[in-house]
C-alpha cells in the first residue's frame, strides 16, 4: 500500500517573521501516523497546539494565519507548501513565536530541512481527497475552483499593471504528474512592492521583510540585485502559496485546481465550501503506486 511518511529525525532552524519580524526558532519532529500538521507554541505557560486545518485559518492578510483559543500562528503557508510537495503526511512543528520564519521568502529552505530529518513511510494507509464534482467560489473578478482530476494540477493566472510581471509571465499550469515540486516551484519567492511597504508596516504587516526574503519591485524594476530565480517568478510563487493553502485540507488532493487573482482568503473560502459539500470528496488509498494516479507514482518514486 501507499503509506503515510513522516520525518525520521527532528531538525531545528531559527529565523525573522515576515510580518512580525520576531526571531522565531522552529524546530520540526516526527509524529505518530494519522496527527497530521500541528503547529505547536512552545512559548507560551501551557504550550499550544494547533492542527493545520483550513477551518483554522482565521486571518488571510498577506498569509494563512491559524487561530485557536486565541493562540495564532503566522504564515504557515510556505512550510505547508513544502510539506505537501515532499508527501509528509505527520509531522510537529515547534514554534517559540507567533510566525513561522520567512527563511529566503520561498519553500526550498523548508524542503531542505526535510530532506535532511529524511522522510520514511509509516505503517498507516496514505489517504487522499478525491475532488467528485467541480467547487467554485467568487470574489469580484477573483476566481478559485476545484474539478475533478485523477492526479494534482494547478493553473494560475494573475493580473497586474507592472511591467516587469506584465513580461514575466501571468498565467501557469503544472501538474505535478509531469514537474517536480522542487526544481519547478520551491524557490520561487514572495514579492511585493516598495510602495505598499510603508502602509503595510503601519499595519503591523511586513515589519521583518526585506531584499533578503522576498522579491521586491519598484515602479519600474526588481530591485534584487540578484534579479529572478525564474523569468515566471511571480507566478510560480502563486502556485507555490497554493499548494501550501490547499494542504490545510489536511490530506493530499486529487484534483485540478484552478484559479485567478486567487489569495490566500478566496483559497481558504474554496476549501470551506468543498469541506461543506460531502458529496463532493471522498476518502481513498492504493495499494500500491501502480494503482494511483501517474502524479501520486512520480512523488513514492521521488520520495519513497
Amino acid at each position: 500500500m501507499l503509506r503515510q511518511r513522516s520525518l525520521k529525525s527532528l531538525i531545528r532552524a531559527t529565523g525573522i517573521g515576515l510580518h512580525t519580524g520576531r526571531k522565531v526558532a522552529m524546530t520540526l519532529r516526527p509524529a505518530q501516523p494519522d496527527t497530521g500538521i500541528v503547529f505547536r507554541r512552545v512559548d507560551l505557560a501551557v504550550p499550544a497546539d494547533i492542527p493545520a486545518r483550513a477551518h483554522l485559518v482565521g486571518e488571510t492578510r498577506l498569509c494563512s494565519c491559524l487561530v485557536k483559543d486565541d493562540v495564532k500562528v503566522y504564515t504557515v503557508e510556505h512550510l505547508m507548501s513544502a510539506l505537501s510537495g515532499l508527501g509528509v503526511d505527520n509531522a510537529y512543528v515547534d514554534l517559540d513565536g507567533p510566525e513561522v520564519p520567512i527563511m529566503d521568502g520561498s519553500a526550498a529552505p523548508f524542503a531542505l530541512l526535510l530532506q535532511q530529518a529524511g522522510i520514511e513511510p509509516q505503517n498507516a494507509p496514505k489517504r487522499f481527497l478525491r475532488v467528485l464534482r467541480s467547487i467554485e467560489v467568487r470574489d469580484g473578478d477573483k476566481t478559485a475552483r476545484l474539478d475533478p482530476y485523477e492526479g494534482f494540477k494547478l493553473t494560475f493566472s494573475i493580473a497586474y499593471d507592472h511591467p516587469v510581471i506584465e513580461k514575466s509571465g501571468s498565467a501557469l499550469t503544472v501538474d505535478f504528474a509531469e514537474t517536480s515540486y522542487l526544481k519547478e516551484v520551491a524557490r520561487a519567492r514572495t514579492y511585493g512592492f516598495m510602495q505598499d511597504v510603508e502602509q503595510l508596516r503601519e499595519s503591523g504587516l511586513a515589519l521583518g521583510g526585506g531584499l533578503d526574503n522576498a522579491v521586491v519591485l519598484d515602479e519600474y524594476r526588481v530591485l534584487n540585485a540578484e534579479g529572478l530565480r525564474f523569468a515566471d517568478e511571480f507566478i510560480r510563487h502563486k502556485l507555490l502559496d497554493a499548494v501550501g493553502d490547499l494542504y490545510l485540507l489536511g490530506k493530499p488532493l486529487l484534483a485540478a485546481f484552478c484559479a485567478h487573482k486567487s489569495g490566500h482568503a478566496l483559497n481558504n473560502r474554496l476549501l470551506r465550501a468543498l469541506a461543506s459539500d460531502p458529496a463532493a470528496v471522498e476518502i481513498v488509498t492504493f495499494d500500491s503506486a501502480e494503482q494511483a494516479p501517474s502524479g501520486v507514482a512520480r512523488l513514492v518514486s521521488q520520495f519513497g
